[in-house]
């Protein structure tokens, strides 16, 4: 008897978020919206009837795409909030393909993240070819996702 069960990764997304009370969120903070981690640019309570429950209004934007989201929800329930971490990394080479290829700590590099096609990107094109010294980028990630968020040249 032989078990060749094959285990994707048996990430239950617990890491990836944890639970806050509605009241507790704070503008600028993070939220989970129709499971997109956002950035709570708004938010405002109202109070209802006698026997309701306050409300909270929220109003946030997609940390990667960027599109508005808003959610309403009562005062007392709790939202799923992203642990969203930032990293440093430098920029050690573009690839043909558009992918940048990033120094880890540890001297490997990590290449699976496309450089951005916006302004963003433009820069850190800009920042590598003119050659003038470190281009450290900024890499966001939240719930299993990454992007590049920042550019800095250190001279």
């Amino acid at each position: 008897f032989t078990m060749d069960a094959e285990f994707d990764n048996a990430d239950s997304g617990a890491s990836t978020t944890f639970p806050m009370q509605c009241s507790a969120l704070r503008k600028n903070g993070h939220v989970v919206i129709k499971d997109r981690p956002c950035k709570i640019v708004d938010m405002s309570t109202s109070k209802t009837g006698k026997h309701g429950h306050a409300k909270v209004h929220l109003i946030a934007i997609d940390i990667f795409t960027g599109k508005k989201l808003e959610d309403l929800c009562p005062s007392s329930h709790n939202m799923n909030v992203p642990h969203v971490k930032r990293q440093e990394y430098t920029l050690l080479d573009i690839t043909d393909d558009g992918f940048a290829s990033l120094m880890l700590d540890d001297g490997s590099t990590k290449d699976d993240l496309a450089v951005p096609e916006n302004d963003l990107g433009q820069s850190i094109r800009d920042a590598f070819e003119k050659d003038a010294g470190e281009v450290v980028i900024a890499v966001q990630s939240a719930m299993g996702e990454e992007a590049i968020v920042a550019v800095k040249e250190i001279q």
